[in-house]
Formats: C-alpha cells, sequence, structure tokens
C-alpha cells in the first residue's frame, strides 16, 4: 500500500493542467444519462450555473426533469419531437433537431455557462440530422472555462477524438430484455 499511496500521489502531482473538459458517455449499456446527471449534481454543489440539452427524450417526463427543474442554476431546452422512431417523420425531426442544437448552441457560446449537457446528441449525427464538423467546431471554440457532457450510443470518431475522457458503456444485462418495465425513480 505504501508503495500504490507513493504512485498515486505522483500521478496527481503530474495532473497539473487546468482546462475545460468534454466527457463522452458512450455505448449500449444503461447509465450514460444517469451519469451525466450525477456530475450536474457534482456542479450544483459547488453552485455552478449548467444547461442540459436533451435531444430525442423531450416528451418523455422524468423525475430528474421534476427534480431539476426546481433547481435556480438549471436552465433546459428539450427536443421538441420525443424519440424519432416516434416521430417516422425525418423531415419533422431534423427541423427540430437543428432548432434543439440552435439553442444548445448559444450555451456553448455563454461563458457564464459551467456546464452543458448534450443528452442524445450522439443519434442526431448518426441520424444526419446535424453537421458533425460544425458541432465540433462549436465544442471546440466554446467558453475556456465551460466543461461538456455528451451522451448517446455509437458515438463518431469525431466525437471521441475531441473528448477528454471517454466512457464506453457496456451492456451485460437489462431487465427489459426479460420483459421487466421502465420502473419510475430507477429507469426515468
Amino acid at each position: 500500500m505504501a508503495a500504490k499511496k507513493s504512485h498515486i500521489d505522483q500521478r496527481i502531482l503530474e495532473a497539473n493542467i487546468d482546462k475545460n473538459l468534454i466527457v463522452l458517455l458512450t455505448g449500449n449499456g444503461k447509465g450514460k444519462s444517469s451519469s451525466a446527471l450525477g456530475m450536474v449534481c457534482r456542479s450544483l454543489g459547488y453552485n455552478k450555473k449548467i444547461a442540459i440539452v436533451k435531444f430525442l427524450k423531450g416528451l418523455q417526463e422524468t423525475g430528474e426533469d421534476a427534480f431539476l427543474a426546481q433547481q435556480p442554476n438549471i436552465q433546459t431546452v428539450f427536443m421538441k419531437t420525443g424519440f424519432t422512431w416516434d416521430t417516422q417523420d425525418k423531415a419533422y425531426d431534423t427541423k427540430m433537431a437543428i432548432e434543439t442544437w440552435d439553442a444548445a448552441k448559444k450555451f456553448l457560446s455563454d461563458d457564464s455557462i459551467d456546464l452543458v449537457v448534450l443528452d442524445e446528441l450522439t443519434y442526431m449525427l448518426n441520424y444526419r440530422y446535424l453537421d458533425e464538423p460544425a458541432i465540433l467546431d462549436t465544442l471546440n471554440n466554446r467558453p475556456q472555462t465551460q466543461h461538456v457532457i455528451i451522451t448517446g450510443r455509437a458515438a463518431s470518431k469525431g466525437l471521441i477524438d475531441i473528448a477528454d475522457t471517454v466512457s464506453d458503456i457496456k451492456d451485460t444485462k437489462h431487465a427489459f430484455r426479460a420483459n421487466i418495465k421502465a420502473q419510475q425513480g430507477v429507469d426515468f
């Protein structure tokens, strides 16, 4: 343990760069958005200003949305379509994605916002609703003090390349595959 402590202490000393981060949470496992919201709670504990932009899940009522709506340091924007597979209207979904991204761009240029969550952004790139080079440019040119968390399955190489931290959440087992419905307070 003494050797381990010495190694860890040395690594902590070497980690001396202070910068804005992009955290990418991807993969097929459950918990990407939940992890992002855990970081939101952490930021709230330090009185940080937060913006949450939800692509896909805009019509789904969740416990976290009800709780976070009561927090004065949080601004939210939800894509008005809900799950894109429900609408079956690519033109409308694309229009709503662009409208939602326009709101996200405002947050990503506002230096008073400390943390921006782009929940399920990866789908907007995979479905080609949004222009990836423009998104990468916006992310790379955000305020120097602003952190970003991006969630969603099948993250693009471009997002992976610009991220500082990438977690690939693995799906080992899921209750839904055993026909267990989503549970209030756990799944939504």
